[in-house]
């Protein structure tokens, strides 16, 4: 068999993952294999307010009475 570039694997891998598992199942196959980027853990404390879960609490009810009070 002759050298392959990597573009030629690439293409070739996927329509071979294609052909057995179909689109779908390719897809699901790769996202296995997606590692993503970037530190959720440190990150997360930047995202989420310094909030106790007494003013959590508060904040929840609020939103189910607007959701409620919506219908």
């Amino acid at each position: 068999m002759p050298t392959m570039t990597w573009e030629q694997i690439r293409v070739s891998g996927l329509a071979a993952l294609t052909r057995e598992l179909g689109v779908v199942g390719m897809i699901r196959f790769l996202q296995q294999f997606e590692t993503g980027h970037g530190d959720y853990t440190r990150d997360r404390f930047n995202w989420l307010p310094d909030t106790d879960v007494a003013t959590l609490a508060q904040m929840m009810r609020r939103a189910r009475k607007t959701k409620q009070d919506a219908r």
